[in-house]
């Protein structure tokens, strides 16, 4: 399906599925990853609710039609622009965009996670663990090898992690609301931090299907400016409870 047809046959969709994840602490950052990933310390996050997936190019549509904006770079790119693959080539600003018009759309609160609340909901609930699943390295998963050829997956074909969420940590980097820097876990508050008050670069976090490793460690943080538009950039919302 080429972007043009898409653009003329879909409609504003409805609300997107959203999980609820549950207040309480939990134990954020890796001894064993990189230094911006230290110190690691315990961090307190009120219950929020988070999509399930990563908002698709189908999704992505009805914004593009109703606030008449360009479409992304990339749907004309037949890897990049299947219906139910994430949307990719937008920058931090079209993502917050996104959920400011979601929000007037639905009549509810919907926003960018904060990299502390992406890092909950990837560990669906387990404390200590590098990955989802577990510890054991991405390669080793089943069906890993055939995966990610040319392009991003469409959304919700893996397996969910513990809280019912898909992709987390693969497909694609999500856009997360914080500024980010390296240094920001040693003066980061207990509860609910929003990541420094001004920046050059957004925090992003999750896997790439562009990456050697295609699935990124729930603690492991990226970061670009947030005017850039990458192929394997895109998002998921949250919504205040």
């Amino acid at each position: 399906m080429n972007a043009t047809t898409r653009l003329g046959e879909s409609s504003i969709k409805s609300s997107p599925k959203l999980v609820s994840i549950p207040a309480g602490w939990f134990v954020m950052g890796s001894e064993s990853g990189q230094d911006n990933e230290r110190p690691v310390h315990r961090v307190w996050i009120d219950e929020f609710l988070l999509a399930a997936c990563q908002v698709t190019n189908a999704d992505f549509e009805g914004f593009v039609r109703s606030t008449r904006r360009n479409a992304p770079a990339f749907w004309s790119n037949a890897a990049l622009n299947q219906a139910e693959q994430p949307v990719v080539g937008v920058s931090w600003y079209e993502a917050a965009d996104y959920g400011a018009w979601l929000s007037a759309t639905t009549g509810r609160k919907f926003r960018l996670p904060t990299e502390a609340e992406w890092e909950r909901a990837a560990r669906g609930g387990k404390e200590g663990l590098l990955y989802p699943w577990g510890d054991e390295p991405p390669q080793m998963r089943p069906g890993y090898a055939e995966r990610w050829k040319d392009g991003p997956e469409p959304v919700g074909r893996g397996e969910a992690n513990g809280y019912g969420l898909f992709n987390m940590c693969d497909n694609v980097h999500e856009w997360c609301a914080d500024w980010y820097s390296a240094d920001y876990y040693a003066v980061s508050p207990e509860r609910n931090p929003r990541g420094p008050k001004k920046g050059e670069r957004r925090a992003s976090r999750g896997g790439s299907w562009r990456h050697h490793v295609k699935i990124s460690r729930c603690a492991a943080r990226s970061s670009i400016p947030p005017e850039f538009q990458y192929a394997d950039y895109g998002f998921r919302v949250a919504c205040d409870k």
